[in-house]
């Protein structure tokens, strides 16, 4: 098991190629509730291909109210950058996004920081940082 500087175990992200997703209509790039992502890292939803060149991004999205945007506004993001994604192709998965009250923090795969911020440019939705995943760690990295 690694550690890092702190002594703390990590754990780090990696590519499962014989990894599958069931067939989900109209779910092609999200994750839903009863599927973490973890369940699935590396493929893109749906097609149960792997996704070359795989790197995890954080995103940072400024977006002020957010955690008091109503269902239905909430929707139509989401579906605007579905639309962009399956304009992309393959290349780009977005696993989940957590709204905070003026903030969204989405997760994505991607073989790049300039595909995440793309995503961003085509959808009109802010990037205001994008970092990159290199390690995950959960109560288990403590075993």
């Amino acid at each position: 098991m690694k550690h890092d500087d702190a002594g703390l175990a990590v754990t780090t992200p990696q590519p499962d190629a014989d990894a599958t997703v069931p067939e989900r209509p109209g779910k092609a790039h999200e994750a839903d509730a009863t599927e973490s992502a973890a369940e699935r890292p590396g493929v893109r939803a749906g097609s149960g291909r792997p996704i070359e060149a795989i790197g995890r991004f954080v995103i940072e999205r400024e977006l002020a109210g957010a955690g008091k945007l109503p269902p239905a506004e909430l929707q139509a993001i989401s579906q605007k950058s579905c639309s962009v994604l399956q304009s992309m192709g393959p290349k780009i998965q977005w696993l989940q996004s957590f709204v905070t009250d003026d903030k969204i923090y989405c997760v994505y795969i991607a073989p790049d920081e300039e595909s995440v911020r793309e995503h961003a440019r085509q959808g009109g939705f802010p990037a205001n940082k994008v970092s990159r995943v290199r390690s995950v760690i959960d109560p288990t990295t403590a075993e």
